[in-house]
């Protein structure tokens, strides 16, 4: 019986270091992009701000998920390795945004929540996701 208690104890602040995490994201995106997300996607029904923060929280979602299934015995050490490369997983997306914005025409923030359906968006996407696995792969 300990060890399911243990277990939903630990399950529990690893959950809620994910949604932390992952509302971190959110904030990201929300910063990248203009206007206000949430008002975006929630009212204007606009599918690229969607896509475009979709691919984030898949990748950050991926980032905590191979953290924690690769932990450390230490409950401490496991929880500080999941916030470490959940940030840099973060860092490294906008990083890569940036790095997209200038190599492509336009503001490629204004182009990712026009409601007028972009590829960019996609492409976007990909980097998010693909950085993400690139994060992932190297926890161990």
């Amino acid at each position: 019986m300990n060890d399911i208690v243990h277990g939903l104890g630990s399950a529990a602040v690893f959950g809620a270091l994910g949604v932390v995490l992952l509302l971190l994201g959110i904030g990201l995106i929300d910063l990248l992009t203009p206007g206000k997300l949430g008002h975006q996607i929630w009212v204007e029904r606009n599918r690229n701000a969607a896509v475009l923060l979709s691919s984030a929280l898949l990748g950050i979602g991926g980032i905590v998920f191979t953290s924690i299934w690769t932990t450390y015995d230490s409950f401490g050490k496991g929880l500080a390795s999941t916030a470490c490369f959940g940030v840099l997983g973060l860092v490294l997306m906008a990083v890569a945004f940036w790095a997209v914005d200038l190599l492509t025409p336009g503001r490629l923030g204004e182009i990712l929540v026009d409601p007028e359906p972009h590829p960019a968006v996609w492409v976007t996407a990909a980097v998010n996701i693909s950085v993400a696995a690139v994060v992932a792969a190297s926890i161990s």
